[in-house]
């Protein structure tokens, strides 16, 4: 299965949310697409409901489902709370994290980054988006790439503040993930709760 790459507008609809940032279609048609698309008398079954928020939480981190099966496998085999700990393996990505750092306007935008030798991990190039980032990493922009206009404009104004679990070194180009974020600071509106319960289903 290929990574998704049709028109973002219309999982944005199909949500009722800017999944992928701002969105402006969103203003002016907040329903999900198609010809029944405005009809919001039909009802979504429990099961239709959780596998909506799988599904989101896929579009929103970049995931395929192989992908996120492997995470949420991992999640439940570490101590604490599963839909949390899934959360936390989903933030840790490094294009997650280049994302965060404001290095990168979009989610897809940082795995292009971290792809075409963009970034580095403690000083070395990583150009595996689903890197997993670990608490003293630090994540910097390329020497030869800090002049790119993508990531000039990206960083233009940011606010690094908003994410309390990293640190931005603004002369340096560089952040660090000082921990793992708690799950009241992670910004996403995904019900990780039924996603545990989608798959304690299969």
């Amino acid at each position: 299965m290929a990574r998704y790459t049709g028109p973002k507008s219309r999982i944005a609809r199909r949500f009722g949310e800017a999944i992928f940032g701002a969105d402006k279609v969103l203003a002016k048609r907040n329903f999900p697409p198609g010809q029944h698309g405005n009809n919001r008398r039909k009802k979504t079954s429990e099961y239709g409901q959780m596998l909506a928020e799988k599904q989101k939480a896929k579009y929103t981190y970049g995931v395929l489902e192989k992908q996120f099966r492997n995470l949420f496998d991992k999640a439940a085999r570490k101590d604490g709370v599963t839909g949390e700990v899934l959360l936390q393996l989903l933030e840790g990505r490094l294009d997650n994290v280049v994302y965060r750092l404001g290095i990168a306007p979009t989610r897809a935008a940082a795995r292009q980054l971290v792809s075409h030798r963009h970034i580095t991990v403690d000083g070395k190039v990583v150009n595996i988006p689903s890197f997993a980032v670990k608490p003293g990493m630090v994540i910097a922009v390329r020497e030869k790439s800090k002049s790119l206009e993508v990531i000039a404009n990206a960083l233009a104004g940011f606010n690094h503040a908003k994410y309390p679990w990293l640190e931005w070194d603004e002369n340096l180009k560089s952040g660090k993930l000082l921990h793992v974020p708690a799950r009241e600071d992670i910004p996403e509106n995904i019900k990780e709760q039924m996603i545990v319960e989608l798959y304690s289903k299969n």
